[in-house]
């Protein structure tokens, strides 16, 4: 059965794609363009399911706000 996680990506100083994956902690990868970034953050995906031997996440991700001050 496959699922589906939320990915938050940004872009560094450097021109690079980040993505983080919020609901595996220390998931994460880059890369220099789209297409390349969602190929690594599926196997980053896979490589931390297959470390943390599919644990139940602790929390949801519900969301993200911009917050000024």
């Amino acid at each position: 059965m496959k699922k589906v996680y939320k990915v938050i990506i940004e872009k560094d100083s450097e021109n690079y794609f980040v993505a983080t994956v919020p609901e595996l902690p220390g998931c994460h990868t880059q890369a220099k363009s789209l297409d390349t970034l969602m190929k690594r953050v599926r196997e980053a995906i896979a490589l931390c399911l297959e470390v943390e031997a599919e644990k139940t996440p602790s929390a949801e991700f519900v969301g993200m706000q911009m917050v000024e001050v």
